[in-house]
């Protein structure tokens, strides 16, 4: 990962970092806030970072 990519946080199935490279959907949820799915670049299982 390069110093410029930002980290979503880790993918809760294997640990691997995610940058916001592999976010596949940015949301917002019910309660304000937002909420990120993205791609896992080492499991590729599509997750919610942690």
């Amino acid at each position: 990962m390069n110093a410029d990519e930002s980290s979503l946080g880790r993918c809760p199935k294997c640990g691997e970092d995610i940058s916001e490279a592999w976010i596949l959907v940015e949301y917002e949820k019910d309660d304000g806030t937002e909420g990120v799915w993205s791609e896992c670049p080492a499991c590729e299982n599509v997750v919610a970072p942690e």
